[in-house]
């Protein structure tokens, strides 16, 4: 493993964001803790941060440096107003508040929003040939685990197929 995973990175997240030049994003959010302004309390937000391109196991950021612009998909939260709502299961309340965070933090209601992407190390790749589900086979490609219980498969085909679902979704998705 040599800086050649950092180059092929690079190169992968540009030939990406020039594949997807205008096709519709979503967004980051961007968690800021309770506390107080101005002696008042104020309630856990999550604002909106970069622009990104949701492609299955992976986001891409539209900006910024290239070795920096592919990530591990967090959790996936839709923003939704806080109402009162009876739940089965406390993990359903926990997600409910966290919706409810992004719509209180400016994200429009129903917005996707990704909370706690995980950044694709370049330095992790080289030193340790992992990296998040990214990972670096023996000969040097980039092999992604796109699921727990899935073998890993080669980032760019894989990396494709998602591309080709943004631009051209199922009807009615």
């Amino acid at each position: 493993m040599s800086a050649r995973a950092d180059a092929a990175l690079a190169a992968l997240v540009d030939d990406v964001r020039t594949r997807l030049a205008g096709a519709p994003t979503e967004r980051l959010g961007v968690v800021r803790a309770a506390g107080r302004v101005l002696g008042f309390p104020r309630a856990e937000r999550i604002v909106p941060g970069d622009a990104v391109w949701h492609l299955g196991a992976m986001l891409v950021r539209c900006d910024g440096p290239a070795v920096e612009g592919l990530l591990a998909t967090g959790e996936i939260l839709r923003a939704r107003a806080e109402v009162r709502r009876g739940f089965t299961a406390e993990s359903q309340r926990a997600r409910a508040a966290r919706a409810a965070a992004a719509r209180r933090g400016g994200f429009d209601e129903g917005e996707t929003a990704h909370v706690d992407a995980v950044p694709i190390d370049a330095g992790a790749l080289v030193a340790s040939g992992v990296s998040g589900p990214v990972s670096v086979a023996p000969d040097g490609t980039l092999l992604i685990r796109w699921s727990r219980a899935g073998a890993p498969v080669p980032l760019g085909p894989y990396l494709d197929e998602r591309i080709d679902l943004l631009q051209h979704p199922a009807p009615g998705a």
